[in-house]
């Protein structure tokens, strides 16, 4: 039997879907990309977006037409808002969060499904039956869920060994969940208070990636530097989490990036910057969500922090960490954002000189606190204002690419590249970079290489090849 699974949305996500599919594949699923070949088609979810939301109802009733010529089941997971939960729920056959995905095989059951994993349980297949501790019951979730204990739901999603979705970067959670509760956000509504995993969990799984290999970690939570603030005294904080990671990568004797998203500006402190400053290994990368220049809009988003609180972490950021890139997230259009508010961020961003910034026009999300204001900014003015930004975030952005020019640096190749001929990766700062391969080698993907740049975008950059790192790290060994 055969799954299908569509993931989208952000890095979490994508983390979630490698613990589904550890879960599917150990039921007897075999993975396929082709939806008319799949038994079980499965959406990872994203209601941040309603661009991503519109995607999972075009899937829906296209997967819902092919059970009129085929038996299939389909399901749901990811993060759903309530009032888009309700609606799937008469779509899907099965609607579930992603805390209870180790209970997936217990839920096809009840819902009658003959799968591999019953077949095997019964005799019929052959071949190891996967053990029984291995899939927590579906009463025992349910039962934890109506206690409130989210915490002990989430460690059977972690216990998970994830199917990684590349053999060289991978992605650790370490914390999931929101208590910040952004006027605008649904996250909280989505995926719940936050709850730290255990910081012996999260080390456990460095070394193992370490000892695997891998050139690229990413830590990931909706706020990770508020990690270990649900379990005050009992556990580390972040920044202690980020030494630890960085004694361990360093100590590889081989070069590793590791990378966290996102931080909240309330609690970056200096403590986070001094540890990445300490650690070769720890990227010098921040990703660092403004959303807004002007104080006045900061408080009705209920960001807690001001505009000046940033310009300080940023100048600390910059003194002690001066060749980091700095991105960051930007919402134009909220609701009462006056063209005065709008140009206070348009002269942050002169003001930052960002390398890249994710940029959206505002739109309300059901269950937020803003989406029961009026959405008074039209959406004419919103684009405006985009573009205007855009092109304020460009002019930044290229001064610091061009800065680069005939410069060698290393760079992790990811994969080919658009243009024929050539293979994609980025710096530490995630900067794309291509390069003319030789003879269309594609040996390069997963290794770490060096690259003179030769020409410059505002956003990504194009070199030749130098040097493969493997042979400089050799060298400086002998």
């Amino acid at each position: 039997m055969r799954y299908f699974l569509l993931t989208l949305g952000c890095q979490m996500n994508i983390s979630d879907s490698e613990r589904l599919t550890t879960v599917l594949e150990k039921m007897g699923y075999v993975r396929t990309e082709n939806e008319a070949e799949a038994d079980l088609l499965g959406v990872i979810a994203c209601s941040v977006r309603q661009k991503a939301i519109d995607k999972v109802y075009g899937k829906i009733h296209r997967w819902n037409r092919m059970k009129e010529k085929k038996a299939l089941i389909t399901f749901l997971t990811g993060c759903v808002l309530p009032a888009d939960k309700e609606r799937f729920l008469k779509l899907f056959d099965l609607v579930f969060s992603t805390n209870e995905i180790p209970a997936l095989p217990d839920m096809l059951s009840q819902y009658g499904i003959t799968t591999p994993y019953s077949s095997r349980t019964q005799g019929d297949v052959p071949g190891p039956s996967p053990r029984k501790e291995d899939f927590p019951s579906l009463v025992k979730i349910a039962r934890e869920r109506r206690e409130g204990d989210d915490r002990s739901i989430l460690d059977r999603l972690w216990e998970i060994e994830p199917s990684y979705h590349s053999p060289f970067e991978a992605f650790i959670p370490i914390q999931n969940g929101c208590d910040k509760f952004c006027t605008y956000c649904a996250v909280p509504f989505t995926r719940g208070r936050e709850v730290s995993r255990p910081s012996g969990e999260v080390l456990e799984e460095v070394r193992m990636l370490v000892e695997r290999g891998y050139r690229s970690i990413t830590l990931l939570g909706q706020n990770v530097n508020s990690y270990g603030l649900d379990k005050k005294g009992k556990e580390l904080t972040f920044a202690s989490l980020l030494d630890e990671i960085g004694k361990i990568c360093d100590a590889a004797g081989r070069r590793i990036w590791v990378y966290f998203t996102s931080p909240h500006p309330r609690d970056m402190g200096e403590d986070v910057v001094d540890v990445i400053a300490a650690h070769p290994s720890l990227a010098k990368q921040i990703h660092l969500p403004l959303q807004s220049g002007d104080d006045e809009v900061l408080r009705r988003m209920n960001r807690k922090h001001t505009e000046e609180d940033y310009r300080k972490i940023v100048r600390y950021i910059r003194e002690r960490l001066p060749g980091a890139t700095l991105f960051t997230d930007i919402i134009v259009g909220f609701p009462g954002e006056t063209e005065e508010q709008f140009r206070n961020t348009l002269g942050i961003f002169r003001e930052i000189r960002f390398n890249m910034a994710y940029i959206a026009m505002y739109s309300p999300r059901p269950g937020t606190v803003s989406a029961r204001w009026k959405d008074d900014v039209p959406h004419e003015v919103k684009r405006e204002r985009l573009h205007r930004l855009t092109e304020e975030l460009e002019r930044g952005a290229l001064e610091a690419t061009s800065r680069m020019l005939g410069r060698e640096v290393p760079i992790l190749v990811t994969g080919k590249d658009r243009k024929h001929g050539f293979l994609a990766g980025h710096t530490e700062g995630r900067i794309p970079v291509r390069f003319a391969s030789p003879a269309a080698d594609t040996s390069f993907i997963g290794e770490f290489i060096t690259v003179r740049i030769t020409s410059v975008t505002p956003f990504s950059m194009e070199g030749e090849l130098i040097r493969v790192e493997e042979e400089k790290w050799q060298e400086s060994a002998g």
